[in-house]
């Protein structure tokens, strides 16, 4: 536990220095860089038109309107710039990108690198699978499950599993496209991942036959809009726009946007009033 600490604050005071005035290059540069992601629909992917778009790529624009207003820059730019499941928090916090617009979870250990916003959404970890009905992680023993390699799905399955000594082969994947592509191949027979984006893909499959989403939540995520670490006043602005969109109905607009009719399940509208902090 001590050497745990200490790696801890040793991150910390390594990734503190690092820590930039991000409304300030903004004036200086006329742009704002918002980092997202190629392969996690509905929340940040490239559209067919090649646009990225998403319910959180969204909130990330809306938080740009706010710095604009805000800071009296009428002609800020966003700059978008493509990150990966691997990438994204260091690119975050070597600089390369001042927000990062994605289904990121908060964890203890990532706040150690970066800082994160009000929540923007809850999810949780769910299966899609070929074989019968999934109730449980005993249903996989013997199986081969796909998950995305370098995320709090990967590090929890792997670590529940070996906990409760049911022996499973982990095939990690690059992208969500893949690893559903793998599944309706047969080379694996489930494929972890959040819910919400594996009931996208399941509904975008040119292959859907055979495959089903369990009905089981496995993990419950809380995702946040990532941000530089130390950068108090960026945090501040970006809570307070996220904070203002939730006490009002313009987070519906955007929520239908992505996810089809308002009203959303229990746990996001009670994310919408607990968060819906008042200026």
């Amino acid at each position: 536990m001590q050497a745990f600490l200490i790696a801890l604050l040793s991150m910390v005071i390594s990734t503190a220095s690092l820590a930039a005035d991000t409304l300030a290059r903004a004036r200086e540069t006329g742009t704002v860089r918002l980092g997202f992601r190629l392969d996690a629909p509905p929340y940040s992917y490239k559209a067919t038109n090649g646009e990225p778009s998403g319910y959180i790529v969204d909130l990330c624009r809306e938080v740009v309107a706010g710095i604009k207003k805000a800071q009296d820059l009428p002609s800020l730019k966003i700059d978008y710039v493509e990150v990966s499941s691997a990438t994204r928090l260091t690119a975050l916090r070597d600089g390369k990108i001042d927000i990062l617009c994605d289904p990121t979870s908060m964890t203890m250990s990532r706040r150690a690198m970066v800082d994160f916003s009000l929540p923007t959404f809850i999810d949780g970890a769910g299966v899609l699978h070929r074989a019968n009905e999934v109730y449980r992680l005993e249903d996989l023993r013997g199986k081969k499950i796909g998950v995305l390699q370098g995320t709090t799905t990967e590090e929890t399955l792997r670590t529940t599993l070996a906990q409760l000594g049911i022996q499973a082969q982990i095939v990690p994947m690059q992208a969500h496209p893949d690893g559903v592509r793998t599944l309706a191949e047969g080379k694996i027979d489930a494929y972890f991942a959040d819910r919400g984006i594996l009931n996208y893909h399941l509904l975008n499959s040119r292959n859907p036959t055979g495959m089903k989403l369990s009905d089981q939540y496995f993990t419950f995520e809380t995702y946040a809009l990532a941000l530089p670490r130390g950068d108090d006043k960026l945090r501040l602005l970006v809570d307070a726009t996220l904070a203002e969109l939730y006490r009002t109905d313009r987070v519906k607009t955007i929520y239908a946007r992505s996810f089809g009719t308002f009203p959303p399940d229990q746990f996001i509208r009670a994310l919408f009033v607990i968060n819906g902090v008042p200026k």
